[in-house]
């Protein structure tokens, strides 16, 4: 039998996710497999680590990746935390702040459920009134890259109310590591998850998680024990630690390319890229801006890595999306729960935030947006690029 071959002709994701890995990570991932518990990988993961601490900005010992996405992560941070009946409280204002509250509750939280509309950031007043009424809550999730919908959440507010109700601060990095500041260390953050594929450009497949040392020892001496068999830290933890304790078969390819991300991230250095994230970003917003395309989320709550934005009346948003992909190879997003068909969202993730993948993508837009009846100057959106 003859099989066809795979369709994998390269294309520019500039999406929500996954981004383009660079040729390092991907040459990376075809270096020879060793065995899971070979000195040179567990060196490799011991460095690894290292450079997760780095870009985590913490000295958190309880730093590792964990095998899967980043729905992995979200999913280890809960099932280490939660008790059956504990109360929680969950900031939702997208739907990866609802799926936090899924999660959870699968684990016998008792979800109390902070909310913010869509395009708008959690207010610290309204989580501040959740934590009186709720003094007996134990730990409060929040997500600070809301990927649904673009939106940077403000911390610095959050993270002292919760600590001075004493409880624990659970963060969502999965679209802001690597593309803006993520304090760990500086604000305090107990539990905080990301996922590869994002701004790290890495293939999906780890995600990156460290833990506070408060966390950990809340961890290591709970009576009953963690539901989740193959995320259980108190086992993984012994693993990624000097025992070397056989837990799982790592990804042993898929660390060797997080490896390779995170050198390259090193090598940038962690200021200068938040720079050049949020500098393409703004450029990228003044381009919207002549394009005439009304932004969903307002600038100062903006998130660099993503950038969403209304699609004009009358004009269907996939079918713009086709026509960037089959004229163009680019791929973006369309939006999700109750902004689904009326958005898009654009990824400047990583090596895709760069000015001239920035150009191509406005050269398609413009073409895709004229195409579907709505007028758009492309000498104008570039003038704006240009003059950066």
């Amino acid at each position: 039998m003859t099989l066809p071959l795979r369709k994998t002709t390269e294309k520019l994701l500039m999406g929500p996710g996954p981004s383009n890995a660079d040729q390092r990570v991907l040459r990376a991932m075809s270096e020879p497999m060793i065995g899971h518990l070979d000195p040179d990988f567990l060196g490799i993961m011991n460095e690894t680590r290292e450079l997760l601490k780095y870009v985590f900005q913490t000295e958190n010992e309880l730093t590792m990746a964990m095998p899967g996405t980043g729905s992995a992560g979200m999913e280890a941070a809960w099932a280490n935390t939660v008790l059956p009946e504990m109360k929680v409280i969950i900031c939702v204002h997208g739907v990866f702040g609802q799926r936090m509250t899924d999660v959870a509750s699968r684990y016998g939280a008792n979800v109390v459920v902070v909310g913010s509309p869509m395009g708008r950031p959690i207010d610290p007043a309204d989580l501040q009134k959740a934590i009186k009424d709720n003094p007996d809550a134990k730990v409060v999730g929040i997500v600070h890259a809301e990927t649904s919908t673009g939106v940077l959440q403000p911390l610095e507010e959050i993270s002292k109310m919760v600590h001075e109700a004493g409880m624990f601060l659970l963060v969502d990095c999965v679209t802001s590591l690597g593309g803006v500041e993520v304090p760990v260390e500086r604000l305090k953050f107990d539990m905080t998850y990301s996922g590869t594929q994002k701004c790290l450009n890495c293939p999906p497949g780890l995600a990156p998680l460290t833990v506070s040392p408060r966390m950990g020892e809340w961890i290591s001496k709970r009576e009953i024990p963690v539901k989740n068999w193959y995320l259980d830290l108190n086992m993984i933890m012994r693993y990624w630690g000097e025992d070397r304790f056989y837990h799982h078969t790592a990804p042993i390819n898929m660390t060797y390319a997080l490896n390779e991300a995170l050198r390259i991230i090193l090598e940038e250095g962690n200021e200068k890229r938040w720079e050049r994230h949020w500098s393409n970003a703004r450029i990228f917003w003044k381009v919207l801006e002549a394009m005439g395309l009304k932004p969903v989320v307002e600038e100062k709550y903006r998130l660099p890595s993503l950038t969403t934005y209304y699609t004009p009346e009358g004009v269907n948003e996939a079918s713009v999306r086709k026509y960037l992909m089959d004229k163009y190879s680019i791929e973006i997003g369309g939006g999700l729960g109750e902004l689904k068909g009326k958005i898009h969202r654009v990824g400047l993730m990583g090596v895709n935030s760069n000015p001239a993948k920035m150009a191509l993508l406005t050269v398609a837009l413009c073409d895709a947006f004229n195409a579907h009846g709505y007028k758009c100057d492309t000498g104008a959106a570039l003038e704006v690029l240009s003059a950066r």
